[in-house]
């Protein structure tokens, strides 16, 4: 029976060389070909550590052609080393793509663990880490970017975005205009000399990137919505709309008539029976 080859999905440094692991390194030995988002980046880890590997390029603009020309050398046996830029391929990247081709090609695919910017940025934020939400880049465009704030404006998770140092100054502001203040964390230049994590409110966050210049990549670290926040909105969500309307809401959303009465009770603080009485000729 033909062997076939196998995926290793290896995290290299997002700044400081010394954060690669031993079994990435050793990984990069044994494995026939390291496809590389960068190969001219790739290359300086490789000559540092003194491993001399065949290369080959797959990134954002030749993911479709070169995904099938790995896929066929997997399939004739080869084992191949999946590199991004830096950090862990497969978020944010088109190592996403390769990884569900080869998954559904039954080939095996084995993830080591490594850097991960999105983490660091999580912890050292000191924002909650108890439950989050990874967002990666949002639209360059400030509509789009908007329109996809205004559904995050609910979210009461801890929420990691990914930013470019040209767009940072509008994606905040951006992010004040919908979220009003909170607090955040901006993470830069992690695990590098110049690593720098800014912790207070979008305001503040906002005039200082206003006085300075951004550069280097960036991490953002968004609180969500405070609880009794939350709760305010959703009581003025009900403003405006009949109670039987605020009945077939949750009737619509698949709950029960009579867990949807429940629920607008609770929510207008009125008794049930006056709900029931709106709900007799649903």
């Amino acid at each position: 029976m033909k062997r076939i080859g196998k995926l290793y999905i290896c995290p290299t440094p997002i700044g400081n060389l010394e954060d690669i692991t031993l079994r990435t390194l050793n990984t990069f030995k044994e494995v026939d070909l390291i496809a590389a988002e960068d190969t001219r980046h790739t290359i300086k880890i490789l000559n540092h550590f003194n491993i001399r590997k065949p290369l080959t390029s797959y990134h954002e603009h030749n993911k479709k052609e070169k995904g099938k020309v790995l896929i066929n050398k997997l399939l004739e046996g080869d084992s191949i080393a999946l590199v991004s830029d830096a950090g862990m391929p497969g978020i944010s990247d088109p190592g996403e793509d390769i990884i569900k081709e080869v998954i559904e090609q039954n080939i095996e695919v084995d993830v080591l663990p490594g850097a991960t910017a999105s983490i660091l940025a999580l912890i050292l934020s000191g924002l909650s880490t108890d439950k989050f939400v990874f967002e990666g880049f949002l639209s360059s465009k400030s509509k789009e970017r908007k329109t996809r704030l205004e559904e995050l404006k609910t979210e009461y998770r801890t929420m990691i975005l990914y930013e470019s140092p040209h767009r940072l100054k509008d994606m905040l502001k951006d992010v004040l205009e919908v979220f009003n203040d909170r607090r955040v964390a901006v993470a830069r230049e992690l695990t590098k000399r110049h690593q720098e994590v800014f912790r207070g409110n979008l305001e503040k966050a906002i005039e200082k990137f206003n006085d300075e210049n951004p550069r280097g990549e960036f991490v953002i670290i968004i609180e969500g919505i405070p609880k009794e926040r939350l709760e305010d909105i959703e009581k003025n969500a009900w403003e405006g709309i009949s109670i039987k309307e605020h009945i077939l809401t949750y009737m619509d959303k698949g709950f029960t008539k009579k867990d949807s009465i429940k629920k607008v009770s609770k929510e207008r603080e009125i008794p049930k029976r006056e709900v029931y009485k709106e709900s007799i000729d649903l």
